[in-house]
């Protein structure tokens, strides 16, 4: 087959990869940082997720909004003049098309603002390097991809989230502790950081990253993941979602969502949510090590960030 009917038959990103390939650096130097973030009625975590990120390094955000509607469109629209948010893509679909409205973001960081590297985050992770700057790590790496592990932060009642001072450590046997099945001390899945180049497609909740060359290195960036928020905050996320599942038949498996909508409509999600954090059992999971204090975010605002 001739050469020029072959390449037609190649992916254009793959084709675009294959042709990078022998110009791709080791490492970059003070490398261009731009951060992904897919975000709906985040007005509680938002601004502080764009204020700790941009002190960490980050050089610009593009957000895409699911059809909020709470005040986390002004939120964005502040920042937009600032000029810390590079793009914002409203997207109203009620289809979770995560995967797809996540990858064209990151098109648009490559192909538009010309990122040397990118994050892809969700407005309640905090993603955290103790040098300061996520690009100081970011640089020392030779790999296409950096794998980031995720802390999971305990809720604390009656503090804004970033002032939380407990992390979960995982359960093995959560049965013993008679926990959620959804509960907080699930493992935690790391998430990845990766290069511009060679990029192909990224994986549905940002887990993995199909990359040329896939290689993979492990740095001292981490993820605090603020999961679960305050009783009242769960609740209303939970009813929200679950009803827009049912009201949506078919658009996405939601199976969390759908099991506690039926807890919900059972009477039964304000009990729920104290298997989800552990709360009856809670002395027991102090003592056997599956809750321990870390203040590494709260005392990051408290000494970087204050207003």
């Amino acid at each position: 087959m001739p050469s020029s009917k072959i390449l037609k038959k190649i992916p254009k990103r793959l084709l675009k990869a294959l042709v990078q390939l022998p110009f791709a650096k080791s490492r970059i130097q003070n490398p261009r940082l731009v951060m992904t973030l897919l975000v709906k009625n985040e007005e509680e975590k938002l601004e502080q997720n764009l204020l700790f990120h941009h002190a960490m390094g980050v050089d610009g955000f593009i957000i895409t909004d699911n059809g909020s509607s709470d005040g986390t469109m002004s939120i964005i629209q502040q920042y937009k003049e600032k000029g810390w948010i590079l793009e914002v893509i409203e997207e109203p679909s009620t289809g979770y098309e995560q995967k797809q409205w996540v990858d064209n973001m990151v098109m648009k960081a490559i192909e538009c603002y010309h990122a040397d590297w990118i994050i892809n985050a969700d407005a309640d992770e905090f993603w955290y390097t103790p040098s300061g700057n996520l690009k100081t790590e970011l640089e020392q790496c030779n790999k296409r991809i950096l794998r980031c592990a995720a802390y999971c932060m305990y809720p604390q009642e009656g503090c804004p989230f970033y002032e939380w001072e407990q992390r979960v450590i995982p359960v093995s046997h959560p049965e013993q502790y008679n926990l959620s099945p959804y509960s907080i001390f699930q493992p935690q899945r790391g998430k990845v950081a990766h290069r511009a180049t060679g990029y192909l497609h990224i994986a549905m909740g940002n887990h993995k990253v199909a990359m040329l060359p896939r290689t993979i290195g492990q740095g001292n960036i981490v993820i605090y993941h603020y999961s679960v928020g305050q009783r009242d905050t769960f609740i209303q996320k939970m009813i929200q979602g679950g009803h827009e599942l049912e009201a949506h038949q078919g658009k996405h498996g939601g199976r969390h969502w759908r099991y506690f909508y039926e807890l919900y409509k059972q009477g039964r999600l304000n009990e729920e949510y104290d298997r989800v954090i552990g709360l009856p059992q809670y002395d027991r999971l102090v003592a056997d090590g599956h809750i321990v204090p870390d203040t590494t975010i709260r005392d990051y605002f408290l000494n970087h960030l204050q207003q």
